[in-house]
């Protein structure tokens, strides 16, 4: 399992484009390759959402996630 490295603001905004990106795909705004670009995109920003963490953070150390107490 993946360290955490991502804060409450980031998984919400993540979440947030994802589903945007799938209302305008199923309301054909969008369609051919950037519907599947977009929908590509928008399972990747649910699953690190879901799972807290992002790897492209990681090479960077990144982290938006609150320092534990």
């Amino acid at each position: 399992m993946m360290k955490q490295n991502m804060g409450g603001w980031d998984k919400g905004i993540r979440f947030l484009i994802a589903i945007a990106i799938g209302i305008l795909y199923f309301t054909n705004v969008i369609s051919g390759t950037v519907a599947l670009f977009g929908l590509l995109l928008a399972v990747i920003f649910i699953g690190t959402s879901l799972a807290g963490s992002c790897p492209l953070y990681l090479p960077f150390g990144i982290s938006t996630r609150r320092k534990q107490t």
